[in-house]
C-alpha cells in the first residue's frame, strides 16, 4: 500500500530498543509519519510512546491489524525478523528489515516471494551501502579509477563501549543466531559483494574469548570472490573502542577509509602521474559532513523506493547473500575447510 498523490506515509516500527531510533530519526527526515510502534517490554513501550508520540503496541499482530500504516521497519532481534516481515508483506506493507534478514536462507526465500507477490518493497537494512564514503567509493570502483580490483580488507569491531557484558540477547544463541560474525559480519559481507561481485568461498576462524556468552566474539574470514579476488573480513566484540573501516586494492590504486583515528575520510591513491616512493603516491581525499552515519540515508531510501520507485538500494535478495556468506563462515569454522558458497 502506498499513500496516493501528496499523502503523507504512516509507517510503524517493530521493535523499540536502540536502534530503531535511528529508524525513527530517518523517518522524521524524510516526512513520514511515525504513527505506531511495537515493543514486548512494558518499560520501553512507555517510555517510546512518550519520546516518539505514537500509540505503542505489545504485539506486532495487533498494530498490523488496527492501524492504517503504508511501511514498516523491523529492528527485533534477529529471530523474530522473518515472522514480522511476512505478516506485514502479505499485507502488501513496505518493509525495511535489519539485518540480517533473517537466520535461514528458507525464510530470506520466503521474504523475496512475499514481497513480489504483494508488489511491496523489501529493503534489507545494510545501511553502509547508503553512506556518502561508500556509494563514492563505489562510484569510484564502477569508473575503473583503481582498476581490476585484487583484493580488500573489511573490518567492524569493537568492545561494547567497554561494557563488562555482552548488551541485551546478542549473547544468545536462540536470539541472535550467532555472534559478531553475524551482527558485525554481515554488514561487512554485504560491502565485500557490493565492492567486489559474488563470493567463490569462505574461510573462517572464530572463538569466544572474552564474554561468558553462548556466541562467538571474535571471528576472521577470508573470501575468494568469483572475479579471483581475495578479501578479508575482521570482525570482533573484544577490540577496545571502535572501528569500521575498508580498503580496497585493485590493479591501478587504491581506497581507504576508517573511524579509527578520528572523523572517517576517504582516499583514493594512484600512481597516475607516474612512480613515487612506496608510501607516496597521487593522492585524492573525500570529506563529508556526516559521513559516518547511513542509517537516516538508508531510511530515505526506502522512502524513495516507496514513493518515487527508485532502485532498492539494498534488496532482499542483497540480505540473502550476506546471510549465506555469514552461513558459509559458521560451516567453514566448525569443518576447518574452506567452504563454497
Amino acid at each position: 500500500m502506498s499513500p496516493a498523490g501528496n499523502e503523507t506515509l504512516n509507517v510503524g516500527i517493530i521493535g523499540a530498543g536502540g536502534i530503531s531510533q535511528r529508524h525513527y530519526e530517518g523517518y522524521r527526515h524524510g516526512g513520514a509519519n511515525v504513527v505506531a510502534f511495537a515493543e514486548v517490554s512494558e518499560g520501553t513501550r512507555l517510555r517510546r510512546e512518550d519520546e516518539w508520540q505514537a500509540r505503542g503496541y505489545a504485539s506486532f499482530e495487533d498494530m498490523l491489524e488496527r492501524e492504517h500504516i503504508q511501511a514498516v521497519s523491523i529492528c527485533t532481534p534477529n529471530a523474530f525478523h522473518a515472522p514480522a516481515a511476512l505478516e506485514a508483506l502479505r499485507r502488501g506493507i513496505h518493509v525495511l528489515c535489519e539485518k540480517p534478514l533473517s537466520l535461514d536462507l528458507e525464510a530470506c526465500d520466503a521474504m523475496i516471494e512475499a514481497a513480489r507477490s504483494s508488489g511491496a518493497v523489501l529493503q534489507t537494512g545494510h545501511h553502509l551501502r547508503s553512506s556518502p564514503l561508500v556509494e563514492t567509493a563505489k562510484r569510484l570502483i564502477d569508473e575503473g579509477r583503481i582498476g581490476r580490483v585484487t583484493f580488500m580488507r573489511l573490518r567492524q569491531a569493537h568492545d561494547w563501549g567497554g561494557a563488562p557484558e555482552v548488551r541485551g540477547v546478542f549473547g544468545s544463541l536462540a536470539a541472535s543466531g550467532g555472534g559478531t560474525l553475524l551482527d558485525n559480519g554481515c554488514h561487512m559481507m554485504d560491502l565485500a559483494r557490493h565492492f567486489g561481485g559474488d563470493v567463490r568461498s569462505i574461510y573462517a576462524r572464530m572463538n569466544t574469548l572474552k564474554f561468558e556468552i553462548e556466541v562467538e566474539d571474535t571471528s576472521v574470514a577470508s573470501l575468494e570472490f568469483e572475479s579471483g579476488a581475495l578479501g578479508s573480513v575482521e570482525n570482533s566484540w573484544t577490540a577496545t573502542g571502535w572501528e569500521e573501516s575498508f580498503a580496497v586494492y585493485g590493479t591501478q590504486g587504491s581506497l581507504e577509509c576508517s573511524n579509527r583515528l578520528g572523523t572517517p575520510r576517504l582516499r583514493l591513491l594512484t600512481r597516475e602521474f607516474g612512480f613515487g616512493g612506496w608510501d607516496k603516491g597521487d593522492e585524492t581525499w573525500y570529506d563529508f559532513a556526516d559521513g559516518a552515519n547511513g542509517h537516516v540515508r538508508s531510511v530515505q531510501h526506502f522512502l524513495a523506493s516507496i514513493t518515487q520507485g527508485t532502485p532498492i538500494v539494498c534488496t532482499g535478495e542483497d540480505g540473502r547473500e550476506s546471510v549465506r556468506l555469514v552461513l558459509g563462515g559458521y560451516e567453514s569454522a566448525r569443518s576447518g575447510l574452506p567452504v563454497g558458497v
